[in-house]
């Protein structure tokens, strides 16, 4: 549930809101979205199902007119704009794969977005390479020379979700971007808690149709989880990611490449000597748990589209913590 300890509640608008994550855990900070957009009908469905008083609109943000009146709000006046942005190619593949058109595409238009409303706050999601990598130094360059004139202030940096209680190694990018009326200078969150191990937090789901060796394979399964991969929405079916992370999960007694309809029943015999066959796979609800989900939150579509809501998204306990954050230099300020 929202919690506003004691302060005034932010107002915030969200773009490329997936499957919510990122706007649960600003929920949790204390923000409340006055409007959420994303072109993919089933993520809105999975975004009503959950949140009905939420204001969701299935929209492409390049369609996007903030002028508009059927959008049911006025957003002028906001605290915060954020985005868990469309993925851009890690570094090493960007010359050897697709481009990265409509991703940058997207990426522009939220800046521009930000100059049309001048939120107090922008907070950008990515993968860490658009922090890091000299390959996107021009994209944040373009990014710095489009918000200082506006007297925004930027702070690029790299979270890891492992440091904020989430069973996953899962660095991502980002952006926070202060407004000249904030005099408080913003601190990226301090790591806070240790996360459970895999095991730890599939134990009791694994133990759920009575599975003997749920105990056996949970102590084996003693780190935390590779980075969880959703996958490109047009083709393929649901898997844990690419060769390197599907060893990683073998080595957990888990079967990477493919998503499971259940958890395992009580006469499922568990070898992974025996290759994929005695592995167990996960589900769509055990990804999400690694994600950081709460159990209560469920994901619209068939499995495929279930997963890679899960996959694409930002754990909303980093969103959480990015939350307080940005909310402690708007309340100071």
């Amino acid at each position: 549930m929202p919690s506003g300890h004691g302060r005034t509640r932010l107002r915030s608008l969200e773009v490329c809101a997936g499957a919510g994550g990122l706007a649960l855990g600003l929920e949790n900070a204390g923000f409340d979205p006055v409007l959420l957009v994303d072109n993919r009908p089933v993520a809105c469905q999975t975004l009503c199902a959950n949140r009905p008083d939420w204001n969701v609109h299935e929209i492409d943000l390049l369609d996007l007119d903030p002028t508009t009146h059927r959008l049911g709000h006025d957003l002028h006046g906001l605290d915060l704009i954020s985005a868990g942005l469309p993925r851009l190619k890690a570094a090493a593949a960007v010359n050897r794969e697709r481009g990265n058109s409509y991703e940058l595409t997207v990426l522009r238009a939220t800046i521009d977005l930000a100059r049309a409303l001048r939120p107090r706050a922008l907070l950008l999601e990515n993968v860490p390479d658009l922090v890091t990598s000299e390959v996107y130094e021009s994209v944040r360059e373009y990014v710095t020379e489009r918000l200082t004139p506006l007297g925004y202030r930027l702070d690029w940096f790299v979270l890891n979700a492992v440091e904020h209680g989430v069973p996953q190694d899962r660095k991502q990018g980002v952006l926070v971007a202060m407004s000249g009326d904030v005099t408080t200078t913003f601190r990226a969150p301090a790591p806070s808690e240790t996360p459970p191990t895999v095991g730890q937090a599939l134990g009791a789901s694994m133990a759920a149709r009575g599975w003997a060796d749920a105990d056996r394979w949970a102590l084996q399964a003693d780190r935390v989880a590779p980075t969880l991969v959703g996958g490109s929405w047009e083709r393929g079916g649901p898997d844990l990611g690419p060769t390197g992370t599907k060893s990683t999960w073998a080595r957990m007694g888990v079967d990477g490449g493919t998503v499971a309809d259940d958890v395992p029943g009580a006469d499922f015999h568990w070898d992974p000597q025996l290759g994929r066959a005695g592995m167990v796979a996960l589900t769509v609800e055990q990804a999400a748990c690694l994600q950081g989900f709460p159990k209560d939150w469920h994901f619209a579509g068939r499995k495929t589209a279930r997963y890679r809501q899960v996959g694409h998204a930002s754990p909303p306990p980093v969103g959480e913590a990015l939350g307080r954050a940005v909310g402690a230099a708007l309340h100071a300020g």
